[in-house]
């Protein structure tokens, strides 16, 4: 039976370390765990020496969603009587790879000295994330780009572990690993635009009250920075539009590699999602965002920067029936039962499949395959017959016109008839023609509308069901 397969499933996660979702088999019904996490940006920066000039401390931001099912009900979010946890492996301590731990409380005028692998937040590289409404938040993760056992070679792309756990007893219900992606390449110096981060503080000599030589010191001290919530000084401007206008006539005006100068970056490759990897015309930054003379006059123009950001559902992109929730920004949003938008399409410049494999994991391990979480039954104990995210038209009904033929030599050929919309179906065998979702068996998750099964013997009885499962 299904909930047996997907038990044998989740046990071989589990010897690997990896069970995003645990089926628990009671005496009369079978309920279900669903963890699903994500990082809030797809790409976070930090500095690699802060004895100099700060523009973003390490500081890293993981939520996540524990989705609970019962045959016979819907799925719910849960978030009371659990916990969870997380870690890092293979990065147990940042304070041997980076000075921040020397200049932080000078940086950012902390009452006493940050203790040793403590971030901002206080949280540190293991802990228990906040439960807050409907979904689970870490803030402010300290982790740097490099590993314990390598301290050169920049690793972008780590997993962090998220384990959800009943209270009451600490008994595992679910596990996953998700990218927690940190960067040092804020490029100055290293894209070969700067001779040094000094030479750069040189250039402010003329600013009244300012001292070059007065470091560290923290740029959104003066340039305001919604991503650290810093005032700022009103006449010296946010410290993106700063950024962007000082730039706006680097060249080339419209390529990734002026973007990946200042972002992460040649190495780092940070925008790695469908859109830029996966179709035919890939997308670049500036498909979006604009380039830097667009981000500075928008800018100008009233734009916050962080704040207001391309949207999805823009007439020339989405359009509104995969629109963000009003006045609301993507990795802000909600959908689907609740669900973020990134629980099942991933982080911002991440959007799933991704070109980077770490990316894919958490999708690749519960429904078979990369791509959007599109597989109803990831959640649902019972597979729902009506519309499903976006309004999408039943995604897990039924084909109409399923043809069965017995072939010779054991096998059954199935076809049917495409539907309007539908790009990929779920063919299921059932030990009956009455048989409960979580009875059935999936043999394929396919963009054909045939497929083959060989039975065992010839008088065996074999039932057979297609439903629609992404569009």
């Amino acid at each position: 039976m299904l909930i047996e397969h997907r038990m044998r499933t989740a046990l071989a996660l589990l010897v690997k370390g990896l069970v995003p979702a645990l089926l628990l088999a009671g005496s009369a019904q079978a309920e279900k765990y669903v963890l699903l996490g994500w990082n809030d940006l797809g790409m976070h920066c930090a500095n690699g020496d802060f004895s100099s000039f700060v523009v973003l401390p390490p500081y890293n931001n993981v939520r996540a969603q524990l989705v609970y099912s019962q045959e016979g009900s819907l799925p719910q979010l849960v978030t009371e009587g659990v916990r969870i946890d997380y870690s890092i492996p293979g990065n147990t301590t940042s304070v041997t790879k980076t000075n921040f731990w020397d200049y932080a409380q000078q940086i950012f005028d902390l009452p006493a000295p940050l203790p040793p692998d403590v971030g901002l937040t206080g949280n540190g590289l293991t802990g228990s994330m906040e439960a807050l409404d409907g979904f689970f938040e870490v803030t402010g993760v300290p982790i740097t780009p490099f590993q314990d056992d390598d301290l050169v070679n920049e690793q972008p792309f780590q997993l962090i572990r998220l384990e959800a756990r009943r209270e009451s007893d600490n008994f595992l219900l679910a596990m996953t690993e998700v990218v927690i992606p940190v960067s040092n390449e804020i490029g100055c110096v290293s894209s070969g635009c700067h001779s040094s981060e000094q030479s750069i503080l040189n250039h402010h000599d003329d600013e009244a009250g300012f001292d070059p030589n007065d470091t560290p010191i923290l740029c959104a001290r003066c340039h305001s920075s919604n991503a650290l919530g810093t005032p700022g000084i009103p006449e010296a401007r946010s410290l993106s539009y700063r950024l962007h206008e000082k730039h706006k006539d680097f060249r080339p005006t419209n390529s990734i590699a002026t973007c990946y100068k200042c972002h992460p970056g040649n190495q780092a490759q940070c925008l790695r999602g469908v859109m830029a990897t996966g179709i035919d015309e890939p997308m670049i930054c500036q498909s979006c965002h604009g380039t830097m003379r667009d981000v500075a006059e928008s800018i100008s123009e009233g734009r916050r920067p962080w704040l207001d950001e391309p949207s999805c559902g823009a007439s020339n992109c989405h359009g509104s029936n995969y629109a963000e929730q009003p006045n609301t920004l993507f990795r802000m949003s909600t959908g689907h039962g609740g669900l973020y938008c990134s629980a099942c399409h991933g982080s911002p410049h991440a959007i799933l499949p991704s070109s980077e494999e770490n990316d894919n994991l958490q999708v690749i391990s519960l429904q078979g395959h990369a791509g959007t979480l599109a597989q109803c039954t990831v959640c649902h104990t019972d597979i729902p017959m009506g519309n499903g995210p976006h309004g999408s038209p039943a995604p897990a009904a039924a084909v109409a016109d399923l043809q069965i033929v017995r072939l010779a030599g054991n096998q059954a050929h199935l076809s049917w008839s495409p539907v309007q919309g539908v790009s990929s179906y779920l063919v299921y065998s059932m030990p009956s023609a009455d048989a409960r979702p979580a009875q059935w068996t999936l043999l394929g998750d396919q963009a054909a509308t045939e497929y083959d099964d060989l039975i065992g013997t010839p008088d065996e009885e074999r039932f057979y069901r297609v439903v629609c499962a992404s569009h």
